[in-house]
């Protein structure tokens, strides 16, 4: 059906799809997951918008798909096989981040096929667009699976060596609560990428012992600091593992997650002040929600030694997440 209407006059489309206990409302503006709920729980399990207006004008990237390379480039810049390249600088007006102003999270998507259960996403990016080689070929497939799963499959292609590095990017929060305050979050890292005041990486990780970064064994999210920060799950993709969780301890709900990616950006929602009214008339302030994005190292081009990112012609990407819910 269709939910509002971009800039051009293109229709934004809306479907649902249910399975496993969830039902999920997706949008093609952006491949949002614009809601997400879980039979027995009534508030939503995510951040978004009732109306599609807000969401040009005021969405931090909820629910959408970031890329083509999400997170951050330092300066924007980067090389490929010798040539340097110059992405848009869309982040403090210096750094590049999620791709950049019109990435693909700020575009409306091709809605190829959707059934009761899923709902499969393309769009075509062209050679040249935001700074970066290579047209590519960009799809997301969601479903929801037996035993509370939503599924993630993210594939791309491209026609020259360009950067791929693509991020779901939804703000969680499992009690309906104002904050993320009740919540307790598990992560198997034990490094994370260190950073500058910019939250450029440096290039160098760090053991996460004795900082507020060890999230090892389960513990609460909220913390008097920002968090924006990647932890390294592994040095490279390997296939789909159980990577931690997060839990509220006021409503008893559990997310698993899985994923076959190297990092995982914990960002806590410390700077979220949205004006416009989220779902249900909410009003998102300070830590509304966690996002938890499984993807590549941030600026892992320019950086020895962090996994690669670099898509080759007759390469696919490919990246496999899960969320899983339950109730106890």
């Amino acid at each position: 059906m269709k939910f509002g209407q971009m800039p051009d006059g293109e229709d934004v489309l809306r479907h649902r799809i249910t399975g496993g206990r969830l039902s999920a409302d997706i949008l093609s503006y952006g491949a949002v997951l614009q809601d997400l709920r879980l039979a027995g729980h009534e508030p939503p399990l995510v951040l978004g918008f009732d109306e599609f207006a807000p969401y040009l004008s005021d969405s931090p990237y909820f629910g959408a798909i970031a890329g083509r390379c999400a997170n951050r480039i330092g300066d924007g810049r980067f090389s490929i096989d010798g040539i340097t390249y110059q992405a848009d600088q869309n982040f403090l007006g210096q750094h590049l981040l999620h791709g950049g102003s019109k990435g693909i999270g700020k575009r409306n998507w091709r809605v190829e096929d959707v059934s009761p259960t899923s709902m499969r996403l393309g769009i075509s990016v062209e050679d040249g667009e935001m700074g970066f080689p290579g047209a590519m070929e960009i799809s997301v497939t969601y479903a929801l699976q037996d035993d509370g799963v939503f599924d993630i499959l993210m594939t791309a292609t491209t026609d020259k060596p360009t950067l791929c590095n693509l991020a779901h990017h939804s703000y969680w929060n499992l009690d309906g609560g104002p904050t993320t305050d009740d919540h307790i979050l598990q992560v198997d890292a034990d490094r994370f990428t260190a950073i500058d005041e910019a939250f450029i990486p440096t290039g160098h990780t760090q053991d996460v012992t004795g900082t507020r970064f060890d999230f090892r064994e389960p513990r609460p999210i909220a913390d008097s600091e920002i968090i924006d920060h990647n932890l390294c799950l592994s040095d490279a993709q390997r296939s789909l593992r159980n990577i931690g969780s997060l839990q509220s301890s006021k409503s008893g709900i559990t997310m698993q997650m899985r994923t076959t990616e190297p990092g995982l950006q914990v960002y806590d929602g410390f700077k979220l002040d949205v004006s416009p009214p989220g779902l249900g008339g909410r009003r998102y302030a300070k830590n509304a929600g966690v996002a938890l994005e499984p993807q590549a190292w941030p600026d892992g081009i320019n950086h020895d030694g962090f996994p690669n990112m670099v898509l080759r012609p007759g390469e696919t990407y490919i990246q496999h997440t899960q969320f899983a819910f339950s109730k106890g």
